[in-house]
C-alpha cells in the first residue's frame, strides 16, 4: 500500500507497477485524486488557470489493477498493520509513506492563525485569491503590503509570483521578505545567493534578513526585539514537519518534528513500513539526511517502489544515496540555476537558459508520469 500522491507517491506507484506487475493487489491512497507538481505550484499565485498544468490526474497515473481509494489517513496500527481512515481502515503487508508534510510554525504566537501557506493547490489558489482582494482595494496612497516569511526556495518563489502579479495588474502592492538567518536561500553558495537577491530587488522585493518572527497579530508581524512590520498579506513558508496523524505510529521518528526515521533503503523500525519523501528523514551517513526537496523525492521514489517490491520476494534491499543534480530556482518569470554546469566555467546563472532549464525539470517529471503529449501541454505555463 502507498499513502501520498505527490511526488514520492506518484513516482513509487510507478515503480511498484514496473517491479511487481501482477504479483501483488497494490493500493493507493490519497486524500486528493490527482499528483500536484509541488514546485511549480505557486505559479497559480499569479494565475490559477495554471492549476491544469500542474496537476495529473490518479488515472493517468496507475495501473488498471491498481486500486485508488480517495480518503485522508488519521493513523497507522503497526501492530495491527491497518491504515486508519476517517471512516475505515485498510488491512497491509507493506507499507510506504509519502504523506509529506505539514508546516512548521515552531510555537510562534498567532503565526498559524493568521498566515497562509503552501502545501497544496487549495493554498495555491487560496494565495491567490487573497491577494486579488487585497489588491483589489489598495490605492498609491495606501498600498497593500503583502509579507512573506522565510526565505528559502518557496520563499522567494512566493515572493516572485507576488511580483509577477503586482507588475501584471499594475496595482500598488508593497512586498517584504523576511529571514531570520543572515542570507536569503540560507545554506546555499554565495553565488546562488547573490543572484536571486539581486533578482527580487530589481522586483522591488524589500528583504529583510536577521530578524526572526517573534509574534504575528491581525495586521502585524512581530520581529526582533521591537521590531514590527504591517501585513495585509502573510504567507509562511518557515520550514516543515511530519504530519500530526502519525505521530502515534510504532517506529522510530524525530521527537520534535515526527517525521520517520528511516535507514538508506527507506525501512523504518519496523521492516514492514518504508517512508521517504518530507515525511522521512532517509539516513545518508551520519548525522546527515536526504534533503526535503523535489529532486530528493524523485531519485527516491523508484529505488523506494523497488524497495518494497524487494522486500515482497524477500531480495536485499538496495541503499540509495541522494546526487546532487543542481538547483533551479524561479523568480517569477526568471530564474537562477545553480551548480547546473551546462554553461562551462559558470556555476551561477539566470536569463533565458535558466528559465528554459526550470521548464525542462517540470516538463521531463510529467512526461515521466504520464506521456509526451500531455508534458508539452504544460511548457507554456512552466
Amino acid at each position: 500500500m502507498v499513502l501520498g500522491s505527490g511526488y514520492v507517491g506518484a513516482g513509487a506507484i510507478r515503480s511498484l507497477q514496473d517491479a511487481l506487475g501482477h504479483e501483488a493487489d497494490l493500493t493507493w491512497v490519497s486524500e486528493v485524486d490527482y499528483h500536484l507538481v509541488l514546485h511549480e505550484s505557486h505559479r497559480c499565485i499569479q494565475n490559477p488557470d495554471v492549476r491544469e498544468h500542474v496537476t495529473v490526474p490518479v488515472d493517468d497515473i496507475k495501473a488498471p489493477n491498481t486500486t485508488f481509494l480517495q480518503a485522508r489517513v488519521t493513523g497507522i496500527d503497526c501492530e495491527r498493520r491497518v491504515v486508519e481512515l476517517e471512516d475505515d481502515e485498510l488491512a497491509y503487508d507493506y507499507l510506504l509513506v509519502g504523506l509529506g508534510s505539514r508546516t512548521a510554525f515552531f510555537e510562534v504566537d498567532g503565526l498559524e492563525e493568521h498566515a497562509h501557506t503552501l502545501n497544496c493547490l487549495d493554498d495555491a489558489l487560496g494565495i491567490h485569491d487573497a491577494l486579488a482582494q487585497v489588491a483589489d482595494e489598495a490605492t498609491p496612497e495606501d498600498p497593500a503590503t503583502v509579507v512573506v516569511g522565510g526565505a528559502g526556495l518557496t520563499g522567494i518563489q512566493v515572493a516572485g509570483e507576488v511580483a509577477e502579479f503586482r507588475d501584471e495588474h499594475d496595482v500598488p502592492i508593497e512586498i517584504r521578505l523576511i529571514e531570520g538567518l543572515e542570507e536569503i536561500f540560507p545554506g546555499h553558495d554565495e553565488s546562488v545567493q547573490s543572484a536571486l537577491r539581486s533578482l527580487l530587488e530589481e522586483r522591488d522585493v524589500i528583504i529583510t534578513t536577521g530578524e526572526f518572527i517573534g509574534s504575528v497579530d491581525e495586521g502585524t508581524v512581530h520581529v526582533g526585539e521591537d521590531g514590527s512590520y504591517d501585513h495585509d498579506l502573510l504567507v509562511w513558508t518557515g520550514g516543515i514537519a511530519g504530519h500530526k496523524e502519525l505521530a502515534d505510529a510504532a517506529v522510530e521518528k524525530h521527537e520534535r518534528n515526527v517525521r520517520f526515521e528511516t535507514d538508506p533503503t527507506f525501512q523504518t523500525s519496523d521492516e514492514r513500513v518504508f517512508a521517504l519523501g518530507d515525511a522521512a528523514l532517509v539516513e545518508q551517513g551520519e548525522n546527515d539526511h536526504a534533503p526535503p526537496t523535489a529532486q530528493a523525492a524523485w531519485q527516491a521514489a523508484t529505488v523506494a517502489g523497488e524497495n518494497v517490491a524487494r522486500a515482497v520476494r524477500g531480495q536485499p534491499l538496495e541503499e540509495w544515496r541522494y546526487s546532487e543534480k543542481g538547483t533551479v530556482v524561479s523568480v517569477g518569470d526568471d530564474a537562477v540555476a545553480h551548480d547546473v554546469y551546462i554553461v562551462p566555467f559558470v556555476s551561477t546563472f539566470s536569463g533565458v537558459l535558466a528559465r528554459t532549464l526550470k521548464k525542462i525539470i517540470a516538463v521531463r517529471w510529467i512526461r515521466n508520469l504520464t506521456d509526451t503529449p500531455t508534458a508539452m501541454a504544460a511548457w507554456s505555463e512552466m
